[in-house]
């Protein structure tokens, strides 16, 4: 079945209020108009790309209910993984400041799961993206000084990679736009494939 294609008359839906994912679709020129999703983050189980991806799939499926119909939809969820630990969004400053120190010379793994739901209501296709981060040694003052910036909050990890907190990441392995939130390169290329694209750039 051909559906009509992502365009500015149909713009694609994101089902999340994020900052960084509308900035990374923005940078790319995709058409798009937010419906944040309401559901449930916590409790999640299985492996980390599974959490993700199911949490995708509920925000796509939530958001669908507010499409017109010709429109696609995307949801995405980042999970920030270190020895199995997840970590959340840190809240206060001790939670900040022991994710921080966590993940403080070493590496972690940031999972970006995502699903595409077309416009008849079908999940088209749910996939994931992992990337490799590692974090210089953070002295207790940098620690201490990047909180007071207040940037680790509203952050899985507890970091920003785009903004101040660049300067504690040594190097990664793997998608940059997925440690932001969307992993475009595999998003971009799903699209393609699924037709809500005709070609790229737009």
């Amino acid at each position: 079945m051909t559906f009509p294609v992502i365009s500015n008359n149909n713009p694609l839906i994101l089902a999340s209020a994020s900052p960084r994912r509308k900035d990374l679709l923005n940078q790319v020129n995709i058409p798009f108009i937010v419906f944040p999703s309401d559901i449930d983050e916590n409790g999640g189980k299985g492996e980390p790309y599974e959490i993700c991806t199911h949490l995708a799939k509920q925000k796509a499926a939530h958001a669908y209910k507010y499409r017109s119909e010709n429109q696609w939809v995307l949801g995405a969820d980042t999970i920030v993984v270190k020895n199995r630990v997840i970590m959340g969004k840190p809240t206060d400053n001790d939670e900040a400041n022991r994710m921080l120190r966590y993940i403080s010379g070493g590496d972690h793994e940031v999972t970006t799961g995502f699903s595409i739901i077309d416009p008849s209501g079908k999940t088209a296709h749910t996939g994931h993206v992992s990337t490799i981060v590692r974090v210089k040694k953070l002295s207790q003052d940098e620690i201490d000084s990047y909180i007071k910036s207040k940037e680790p909050f509203g952050k899985a990890g507890g970091y920003a990679i785009q903004g101040i907190g660049a300067f504690m990441i040594k190097s990664i392995e793997g998608s940059y736009s997925n440690v932001v939130g969307l992993p475009l390169f595999a998003i971009i290329e799903s699209l393609k494939k699924l037709r809500a694209l005709n070609h790229f750039p737009i």
